[in-house]
């Protein structure tokens, strides 16, 4: 399943805020998690968007966007929350 952006948003604008003309959807059917540095461990994300540029992707969860990496396997582990403001995440980069 391949989600829709958050509303007001097209894959043209992201690919023009991010300067990645390639910026594209992912689907949802993916293991995701981000780093649970108080746990020393990982929590499960449940994804609602997944975008992809540059080599990293922001994941949404609920109203926050997550930075991470693409695995070989497909799977996405993240590092940190990017807040909840899609263009700002992207800025982050």
């Amino acid at each position: 399943m391949i989600p829709n952006l958050p509303a007001d948003w097209t894959i043209e604008r992201v690919r023009t805020l991010s300067g990645d003309a390639s910026a594209t959807l992912l689907s949802l059917d993916r293991f995701v998690v981000v780093e649970d540095l108080e746990q020393g461990g990982y929590s499960v994300l449940r994804p609602r968007v997944i975008l992809s540029f540059h080599g990293l992707c922001l994941v949404q969860d609920d109203d926050e966007w997550f930075m991470g990496e693409l695995d070989d396997d497909g799977s996405i582990a993240c590092w940190s929350s990017y807040g909840s403001d899609l263009a700002e995440a992207i800025r982050g980069l």
